[in-house]
């Protein structure tokens, strides 16, 4: 009889050790596997990002990271579905320019708030574009650009494959001036093919769809941009070294979660991105794809978010680019 007393006298110290302490501990997160869904199709060079860092966040975390795709609709089909996810860290997102802020700026009809709707993670990487012309065009600098415009009879159009370089573009005409009419062609390739050919005097592309044609000399580059210059094309210069200036484009790719993840959450997340971007494998990709990484904390991914959709609807006001409401 006095063992049994001892033994619940034990259990109920240990009890009232446990409530002194705040309770039972909980498991550290993550405790289960990770979805992560994407706003891009299987295949291109974002889908290929997030299956290069995989098995490197599953080391640092300790858990399974699957990979869901939902494209379409420049990336609000995910995003839409990111956001009504339950906010406890086990469902994340790799969102682009396009699902958090250009979207929005073009007055799309969005089912959900960018800024409202998301706990930003980490910005993860940023693809610049360029300004080109054909190899044996005489413009040789943006201001050469400028002046041939600005004499009237330069019969100037720039190529584009849509989306944010159709901003970038829009944007070049805001920075400058400018009325040079956009030509919408289907992705950047057609683009970089009329540049070959001549039939386009002006194109914004990316970097790894002209790769081939820039090192051949047939397709020059007068501009880059990024707010620096790129590793890859160290002679060419910024817009805004070419004078224009706060002049930045950037396609960028994020990792967002629902708002309302606990901020310790988002912190092990951002601590783990942080480490899979020193990884030099991840970055000799992100250099073959054109794309930086763009490493950032919570705070500072959510104010980029903020600031892009700032500068685009500035930009789609200014050249009338928003949608008409049906």
């Amino acid at each position: 009889m006095i063992l049994v007393r001892r033994s619940l006298l034990a259990v109920l110290c240990a009890c009232a050790a446990a409530v002194s302490l705040g309770g039972p501990a909980q498991a550290a997160y993550p405790e289960r596997p990770i979805r992560f869904i994407l706003s891009h199709p299987p295949g291109g060079s974002a889908d290929v990002i997030a299956r290069l860092m995989q098995p490197k966040l599953e080391k640092i975390l300790g858990q399974p990271v699957i990979i869901e795709n939902r494209a379409g609709a420049g990336g609000v089909i995910a995003m839409d579905a990111l956001s009504k996810a339950k906010p406890d860290g086990y469902t994340i997102g790799l969102g682009a320019s396009g699902g958090l802020a250009t979207a929005v700026a073009l007055g799309e009809t969005v089912p959900y708030d960018p800024v409202k709707a998301f706990a930003p993670v980490a910005c993860v990487s940023g693809q610049p574009f360029m300004l080109a012309v054909p190899g044996a065009s005489p413009l040789k600098t943006i201001n050469d650009v400028i002046e041939a415009e600005k004499r009237g009879n330069s019969k100037l159009t720039i190529g584009h494959g849509g989306a944010i370089m159709h901003l970038t573009a829009a944007l070049f005409n805001y920075a400058t001036g400018l009325k040079i009419p956009l030509v919408t062609y289907k992705g950047t390739g057609p683009v970089v093919t009329d540049l070959l050919g001549a039939h386009v005097p002006l194109g914004i592309i990316d970097i790894p769809s002209a790769e081939a044609a820039l090192a051949s000399g047939k397709v020059r580059a007068l501009a880059i941009s990024s707010s620096g210059r790129f590793e890859g094309l160290p002679d060419v210069p910024t817009f805004q070294e070419a004078g224009l200036k706060d002049f930045e484009a950037v396609g960028f790719l994020g990792v967002v979660a629902p708002a309302g993840v606990p901020a310790a959450e988002l912190a092990t997340l951002n601590k783990a991105f942080a480490t899979v971007l020193r990884d030099p494998e991840v970055l000799a990709r992100f250099k073959s794809f054109g794309s930086r990484p763009m490493m950032t904390d919570p705070k500072e991914f959510g104010d980029y978010i903020a600031s892009e959709i700032r500068k685009w609807t500035a930009v789609v006001d200014a050249a009338n680019l928003r949608q008409k409401s049906q």
